[in-house]
């Protein structure tokens, strides 16, 4: 067995990301001695202890990061600024202090100004995940073959970052080094973006009179229900993604919208080369994705 990378990991919101990085220590060993979790809800973190999955459960976070080695925020990015202060002061010296949100710019921003001197900071973004949320949703395969892209603020010590980048590699995720506000603006395209689609296309269904939208239900194509999947996703997580990359968001939107209103365009005038050129496209990227094992 190889030498275990921390020797006391606090998790803070074990849901489905925070729960599966605690099962895959569990589970693969190697990462962790002691698994701490955290969550603000009692109900939950007593059902985080009933599923066994973490050695000490607390639900005072700066209690929780006490002694900690490694400290990862797993709650909505919303969250992460009071957070950050309020543990900052118990926080170790030497500690590394990760997360797991989905826009990195607006993290350096909440957490960085409350971390101490002596604790290493090291975002990092699971590009992996279901649409189910909360501690019962988590599992230690969920990072297998996904990446992690860690994104530290120039600085940062080298050794912290191998160590985060150790322990997300022994959760069997790839990982790779990505500059900040080019992480936000990629996800805004690959996840931000799909996610935003999905909720309207599933509000515009909502929205339909009763007879047409029992219809809708009834005789979903595959495509639809892909965007319901998607569309089932924890509405706090997304409402602060959405808000918290905003800029990139609204660019990638904007950029979507002139190539549907040109799709339509070729549809009202029966372009046909315009169409088949989309799709082939398309199929092209799926063809890709799946070589790459990321499909």
């Amino acid at each position: 067995m190889a030498e275990t990378i921390f020797n006391r990991l606090t998790i803070i919101g074990p849901g489905l990301i925070g729960g599966s990085i605690a099962r895959a220590a569990r589970e693969y060993g190697g990462i962790a001695e002691t698994i701490v979790a955290s969550t603000r809800s009692k109900k939950t973190l007593d059902r985080v202890a009933e599923l066994g999955f973490a050695d000490v459960c607390e639900l005072d976070p700066a209690k929780a990061v006490e002694g900690a080695d490694c400290v990862i925020l797993c709650s909505p990015v919303g969250t992460y600024a009071a957070l950050a202060e309020r543990i900052a002061p118990a926080l170790m010296k030497g500690a590394v202090l990760s997360d797991v949100g989905s826009t990195k710019q607006s993290v350096i921003r909440d957490v960085g100004p409350f971390v101490p001197a002596g604790v290493h900071f090291v975002p990092a973004h699971p590009v992996a995940g279901t649409e189910f949320s909360g501690p019962d949703s988590g599992f230690a395969a969920l990072f297998q073959g996904r990446w992690c892209l860690l994104t530290p603020p120039a600085g940062t010590d080298e050794v912290a970052v191998q160590k985060l980048d150790a322990l997300w590699r022994r959760t069997g995720a790839l990982t790779a080094r990505m500059d900040a506000a080019h992480h936000d603006r990629v996800l805004a395209i690959v996840s931000h973006l799909p996610h935003l689609i999905a909720f309207t296309i599933c509000g515009t269904a909502d929205d339909l009179a009763d007879e047409t939208r029992q219809e809708v239900l009834q005789f979903a194509a595959s495509g639809f229900r892909d965007f319901t999947r998607i569309a089932a996703s924890d509405p706090e997580m997304w409402r602060d993604i959405f808000l918290n990359n905003k800029e990139a968001l609204l660019e990638m939107l904007a950029r979507f919208s002139e190539d549907a209103q040109a799709m339509a365009r070729a549809v009202r005038w029966g372009d046909t080369a315009y169409i088949e050129d989309k799709i082939n496209r398309s199929r092209k990227i799926r063809k890709s994705l799946i070589e790459l094992k990321q499909a």
